[in-house]
């Protein structure tokens, strides 16, 4: 795998991180066959994963103890905050200041750390996914307010932002901002401002659904004709065309692909070795217009 060409806020990191949510959720793999995806992906190099609390109401972090505790130095565990599980089990709002603590100190317990490499607040203004409402809309500078003072106290190295508005990551920027996770691919570049201000500011770009999903009623990304011709005149699959894209596309991009497959994994985690011709770029750049 190549070198490591990204930075996490204060951290250097391979641009191809590894995403817990797979692991947890919908047709989870049997624990044995987690765990060793997990450790895999350390073995290939991997140095920044991504999780949360509600992924499986705590299963992924379990997995990730499981698999990696005692943590390599050099791994980012990166978690996020503003939802969690009810008693049913169905995904809700955790916006308030209070909720951002609880759930900081419940990754720490379960991770087995003492400090997270960076916790995403994730936003919940508006789809995909569940939207804040009465109680739980809560006001930006209140929560920064609070993940700033979990930084203080050492709990959190970085702090970052998901589901946001550029004005949001403007209005966060004097805080400090390590990276921010929106819906972005080269089918649905709407965020396109939001990844212009991240590349203004240095901040790490990190988008979530990068091949397309099924969840964002979205296209898919392996599936549009001129993703599988790319592939196939290159010799590799339309999912390593699709990240390979996004990484040429901005040098801020950092890509937390996930998978319940340790050959998919290391597909993934070869799209950093890929280059895409000038050419073939044009091409993937024609498929979706990006918003100004």
């Amino acid at each position: 795998m190549s070198e490591p060409l990204g930075r996490l806020g204060s951290r250097s990191v391979h641009r191809i991180g590894y995403g817990a949510m797979q692991l947890a959720e919908r047709a989870a793999p049997p624990r044995d066959a987690a765990v060793a995806v997990l450790r895999r992906a350390v073995e290939l190099g991997v140095d920044h994963i991504d999780t949360a609390e509600f992924y499986g109401d705590g299963l992924a972090n379990d997995l990730i103890r499981a698999a990696l505790w005692p943590y390599p130095g050099s791994l980012a565990v990166v978690t996020k905050v503003g939802a969690r599980r009810d008693g049913q089990g169905a995904l809700v709002p955790a916006q308030r200041p209070e909720d951002l603590r609880a759930d900081v100190e419940a990754n720490l317990r379960r991770l087995g750390l003492e400090r997270l490499a960076v916790v995403n607040l994730r936003r919940l203004d508006a789809r995909p996914g569940i939207v804040a409402t009465g109680d739980q809309l809560v006001d930006l500078d209140s929560q920064l307010a609070e993940l700033v003072a979990l930084r203080d106290a050492g709990m959190i190295e970085g702090i970052g932002l998901s589901g946001v508005r550029p004005d949001q990551l403007r209005k966060a920027l004097p805080v400090g901002v390590a990276c921010v996770q929106n819906l972005y691919n080269v089918l649905d570049r709407a965020a396109e401002p939001l990844l212009t201000e991240c590349s203004t500011h240095d901040v790490a770009w990190v988008p979530f659904f990068p091949l397309g999903s099924a969840f964002a009623r979205a296209a898919r990304v392996t599936e549009h004709p001129t993703v599988i011709a790319a592939a196939a005149d290159l010799g590799v699959t339309p999912g390593q065309v699709g990240l390979a894209w996004l990484l040429a596309h901005d040098p801020n991009t950092l890509l937390i692909p996930g998978t319940r497959s340790a050959e998919h994994l290391a597909e993934n985690m070869a799209a950093a070795d890929i280059q895409l011709e000038a050419t073939t770029m044009a091409k993937l750049d024609a498929l979706a217009a990006p918003v100004n």
